[in-house]
């Protein structure tokens, strides 16, 4: 994190963190693709993206500032990553929007200044279609944008919930296994949110074959492999082989590094969220099924689904 310049002003900004809004890399509680993210903040969809920086002014408000300097909040960015002091202090002529409130929750605060709140009403009307202030989803409800989040928290601690998953014994059959907490939990306490624990339900993929007692597989030259048997998962699984055959919006496939050359795969649909590594498994969120996680096992389909997905999916610069 980084401030501004101090400043008696009261229009500074004080800057507490940022994030980029790119094809590839947007915060997915804005929406599915990346043209839904900028919807969200009534911005265009440009192919360059944006940086958003959350600050508050000099009265403690929260606010919002979309800048087309791409590379000057990547750069920001990485260096507190890194552990690295950066003064973030965008020009205003790189200022594109800005907007009351914060889409995330952040508990950070600017030293010096009243505490975070939303600003007093001006009367000017947003950005079409953009509800102001602008606020994080509610915690302790599920919906898209709780979904999305837990898709992410997924991604990002991933050998976790593989490791919960394994505790089964098997990804070959379906079974049902309790978690200590759901994976909007985890986003949100990212933020600085707390919600309630709930299960994971595994889901087999339908693609495995049946083994013997040996492990072998047993196939016949005419038995099909059965289908996953969650009609949420087969939904899924069909809407993303349409992926392949219609492109769907910019950012709806998402593709990112993961370890040992593999990648980390994220797309989302209507109701739906999908998230797997390209040399492992799957697991789907879904709208109908609050804060459930249905893994989907590898079998011998899901390799070439994943490499065909990561084949069109944006990726970082």
């Amino acid at each position: 994190m980084a401030g501004t310049e101090e400043s008696a002003d009261d229009d500074a900004l004080y800057v507490l963190t940022a994030v980029l809004l790119t094809p590839a890399q947007f915060p997915s509680v804005l929406g599915d693709d990346y043209p839904q993210a900028c919807g969200a903040l009534g911005l265009e969809p440009y192919a360059r993206g944006y940086g958003l920086v959350f600050g508050q002014d000099g009265d403690g408000a929260r606010w919002t500032v979309a800048v087309d300097d791409v590379s000057l909040v990547a750069v920001a960015i990485a260096s507190w990553d890194c552990g690295m002091e950066y003064d973030l202090s965008p020009p205003e002529r790189t200022v594109v929007s800005a907007l009351p409130g914060w889409p995330v929750a952040l508990a950070v605060a600017a030293p010096g200044v009243p505490d975070p709140h939303d600003p007093e009403p001006d009367g000017e009307p947003g950005p079409q279609g953009v509800e102001l202030p602008l606020t994080p989803p509610d915690a302790e409800s599920w919906g898209p944008a709780q979904r999305r989040l837990g898709a992410d928290e997924i991604a990002l601690q991933w050998a976790i919930w593989r490791e919960q998953f394994d505790s089964d014994g098997s990804e070959d059959a379906p079974a049902e296994e309790d978690t200590d907490a759901d994976p909007s939990d985890d986003a949100a306490d990212s933020d600085d949110s707390a919600a309630d624990g709930d299960s994971a339900e595994a889901e087999d993929s339908g693609e495995d074959a049946a083994t013997d007692t040996d492990g072998a597989p047993e196939t016949t030259d005419t038995e099909e492999p059965p289908k996953p048997s969650h009609p949420g998962v087969q939904r899924v699984l069909k809407e993303l082989h349409g992926y392949l055959a219609s492109p769907p919006p910019l950012g709806r496939i998402r593709s990112s590094f993961a370890p040992g050359g593999a990648r980390t795969l994220r797309a989302d649909g209507p109701g739906w969220s999908f998230v797997a590594r390209t040399d492992d498994i799957a697991f789907i969120l879904l709208d109908e099924e609050p804060a459930e996680v249905l893994p989907v096992g590898r079998g011998t389909e899901l390799p070439g689904l994943l490499r065909s997905l990561d084949e069109i999916a944006v990726r970082p610069a």
